[in-house]
C-alpha cells in the first residue's frame, strides 16, 4: 500500500500548524510532539455477514497545541494500523452445512485525525473527540486456502467476493488518555460513519439467498500509550 502521499500530507501539516498556532493570541503556547503505539480490536457491525472482532496493532504520530489558560487543546495526527476480522463461512457451497468456521481477514488502514482534547485534568487526565479521514487496502485473506469458502448467510457468495470494500471512509473518534507529561496510556473507540462495504455494491457478485444491499459500520477500539517530547 502506498502511504507517501498521506505521510508528506500529515508532516506538513504538523510543521504548517506547529507554526501557525505559536505566532498567535498573547497566550504562552506549548507545543508537542507524540509517539503513539498499541493494540486494536477491529469489527465491521452489519447484518450482512456473522463477523467476530479481532485483533490488530497501531502506531503513529501527532502534534498537539497547548494554549495553558484554556480548557481545551488540540492535536493533528496520523496512524497506521493492520487489524483482523473473522468472518462465519464454510467450505462447502450447501447452504444447509453445518459447518461454521471463521476466517481471517486483515485490513491495512491511515488515519487522519483532528481531536479536540478536554483537559479535565490539565497534564495528567482528557478526553478527546473529533473527526477522522481514514484510507485503507481491501480486506485480505490471511489463508489463501479460504478464498473458495462460501460466506454464511448466502448461497454462492465466496471468501474472495467480499474483499473489495470501500477504501476511503470518514470516521469519529472519542476517547481518553491518562499519565503524567511525557507518558500516557490512551483509550479511543473509533465509529466508521461511511459505509465501509458500499463498493460491494456495485461489483458484479452473487448476493443470493441473503440481502443483496451491502451496508456496514466500522467499529474500533485501540488499547496503547503515548510519548510526548
Amino acid at each position: 500500500m502506498k502511504y507517501n502521499r498521506l505521510f508528506l500530507l500529515v508532516a506538513i501539516t504538523l510543521c504548517f500548524v506547529t507554526k501557525s498556532f505559536s505566532q498567535k493570541g498573547n497566550y504562552r503556547i506549548s507545543n508537542g510532539i507524540g509517539i503513539t503505539g498499541g493494540i486494536t480490536q477491529f469489527d465491521i457491525i452489519t447484518d450482512n455477514f456473522i463477523t467476530k472482532s479481532s485483533n490488530g496493532f497501531v502506531g503513529g504520530l501527532s502534534s498537539t497545541v497547548d494554549i495553558p489558560n484554556r480548557w481545551y487543546n488540540i492535536s493533528f495526527g496520523m496512524q497506521l494500523s493492520e487489524s483482523s476480522i473473522d468472518i462465519s463461512a464454510r467450505p462447502t457451497q450447501l447452504s444447509n452445512s453445518n459447518s461454521n468456521e471463521f476466517i481471517d481477514y486483515k485490513m491495512f488502514a491511515a488515519q487522519v485525525a483532528m481531536l479536540m482534547h478536554i483537559k479535565v485534568v490539565p497534564e495528567y487526565f482528557t478526553i478527546g473527540i473529533g473527526p477522522m479521514l481514514q484510507y485503507n487496502g481491501k480486506l485480505e485473506l490471511k489463508d489463501e486456502a479460504n478464498k473458495g469458502y462460501y460466506i454464511n448467510n448466502y448461497s454462492n457468495l465466496t471468501a474472495e467476493d467480499i474483499t473489495n470494500i470501500s477504501q476511503f471512509n470518514i470516521n469519529g473518534a472519542i476517547g481518553a488518555s491518562v499519565g503524567v507529561k511525557n507518558f500516557k496510556l490512551k483509550a479511543q473507540y473509533i465509529y466508521g460513519f461511511t459505509n465501509i462495504l458500499k463498493r460491494l455494491n456495485s461489483e458484479t457478485i452473487d448476493a443470493s439467498g441473503g440481502v443483496n444491499s451491502f451496508k456496514g459500520n466500522q467499529s474500533m477500539l485501540v488499547l496503547g500509550g503515548i510519548i510526548s517530547f
